[in-house]
């Protein structure tokens, strides 16, 4: 029998073994947990399928936070309890490990020599990642995984990476079929590491790590009902990639007796562009979508594009979720203007979460943020946004990007101003009177009550300048 053979079967054996393990893993991780509920998890609400229901109850998802990869950060409990204390009930945790700020740690057991052993685990990153899913249950707080985020496997952070074969004991370059560096941004889509599946390169020898990687953390995750599974981050990867990730997730997810809810983020910023529709047409692949791209678009622009993907996707209607809204001062993806404008525009415009991107590049949890979740809420207490739909064509003397509008004729209007303004709203069918409460979105505070008649096109101003939502409710 020749070296080749005995390789191969080396291999092959070697590949079972791990998948072995890590099917066991998940099904003793489900064994230990209680027995859940299906109707509790974070799902499509029954009713209403473009918003989510938790336990039951449709829930609208708002949040900001100071970092991505989140369960990682060394405050994490603290930094919980002041976005829910903000109104904030979303997350976004990306798994990933690249070391940003001195305090992240590597998924793998690192020997005394200083190789990683990707058969072994180091258990401080999966202890700080059940803290998360802990925590984040206990608070309600809906936690959005980003399986794979491609900034971690490219230029400087590849260097010191575990995958990287210069950094384990478990395969050579020649092997792995790997390069010493990958100096080009991500977006090339040049690293094997994001073409291993069976219907790429079926590359063995580093997919079984990968497999292995995932299994754990669904060893954790499977347990929790507040769970949302993106397989990448703004990813340019095959279509292969993440259509074989989001099967083998929920296969996981079946054969432990769990139902999970998965989608991709693409990278291209126009949410018209045909990578998107890789995610918009397949409802039986993707349970949801991801169209945090479409924040780095501005005005009349951002509101038209995310109605497109509304009307696309209305034969089987999901959640669209916007996990990064970008934008805040000295960022490079505009100002704190373009932060809160893109939030709300989502708000308004029918998105199942909205939820302000990590700073620089976004407004995380700074006080203009927290204002916006609290206005949101104060907004929600009067206006279940999952009740109303965009109705901007009942809005009359509107210049572009002045004012958008959500309704429930005749019930319902929840009206936002960008930068203050006066437009009509034709009331000519719906019996009135309405009251309309005002709320400041600088400071997150309710700001005066009128009340206007129906029957009519009535003339609505803002307070002063700036951020406004004003709720009217008919009486």
């Amino acid at each position: 029998m020749g070296v080749h053979t005995v390789n191969r079967l080396a291999a092959i054996q070697g590949s079972l073994s791990a998948r072995i393990c890590g099917l066991a893993l998940v099904l003793a991780a489900l064994l230990t947990a209680h027995a859940a509920d299906d109707s509790n998890r974070i799902q499509p609400w029954s009713k209403n399928p473009r918003y989510w229901q938790y336990r039951g109850q449709p829930v609208l998802l708002l949040g900001g936070s100071k970092d991505d990869n989140l369960f990682q950060i060394p405050d994490l409990r603290e930094h919980l309890d002041e976005i829910r204390a903000a109104g904030g009930n979303y997350i976004r945790n990306t798994m990933s490990d690249r070391n940003d700020k001195g305090f992240e740690v590597y998924p793998f057991f690192q020997r005394p020599d200083g190789k990683f052993d990707l058969e072994r685990w180091n258990e401080e990153y999966w202890r700080r990642f059940e803290n998360l899913l802990r925590w984040t249950a206990g608070r309600e707080i809906i936690v959005q995984i980003e399986v794979w985020d491609r900034f971690d496997y490219s230029t400087k952070n590849w260097e010191p990476h575990p995958y990287n074969p210069k950094n384990n004991v478990n395969y050579t370059y020649e092997q792995s079929g790997f390069a010493e560096h990958y100096p080009e941004h991500p977006g090339q889509n040049r690293q094997p590491f994001f073409l291993t599946t069976p219907g790429q390169r079926h590359n063995t020898v580093v997919l079984k790590y990968q497999q292995r990687f995932v299994e754990k953390m669904l060893a954790h995750s499977l347990k929790y009902d507040h769970v949302l599974y993106c397989m990448d981050n703004e990813t340019s990867a095959e279509e292969a990639w993440g259509a074989y990730w989001a099967a083998f997730i929920r296969e996981r997810a079946s054969q432990a007796g769990r139902k999970v809810c998965l989608t991709e983020m693409w990278d291209a910023w126009d949410l018209k562009a045909d990578e998107h529709k890789r995610t918009f047409d397949h409802p039986e692949r993707y349970d949801f979508c991801d169209v945090s791209q479409n924040n780095q678009k501005r005005g009349q622009e951002h509101w038209d594009n995310f109605q497109w993907v509304r009307a696309r996707i209305a034969a089987h209607p999901r959640p669209l979720n916007t996990v990064k809204t970008y934008g805040a001062d000295g960022g490079r993806f505009g100002n704190n203007r373009d932060g809160l404008e893109r939030f709300w525009r989502h708000v308004i415009g029918g998105a199942a979460s909205a939820r302000f991107h990590r700073p620089d590049s976004g407004l995380g949890l700074s006080a203009p943020a927290v204002a916006s979740l609290r206005a949101a809420r104060k907004l929600e207490s009067l206006i279940k946004l999952w009740e109303v739909e965009p109705a901007n064509q009942l809005l009359r003397n509107r210049e572009p990007n002045e004012a958008y509008l959500a309704a429930k004729p005749g019930r319902a209007y929840a009206l936002y101003f960008t930068h203050g303004g006066s437009v009509g709203l034709d009331l000519t069918d719906a019996k009135g009177p309405f009251e309309v409460r005002w709320i400041d979105i600088a400071t997150g505070e309710w700001a005066g009550r009128e009340t206007v008649e129906g029957g009519a096109v009535v003339t609505l101003t803002a307070p002063a300048e700036g951020h406004w939502v004003a709720a009217m409710v008919g009486s």
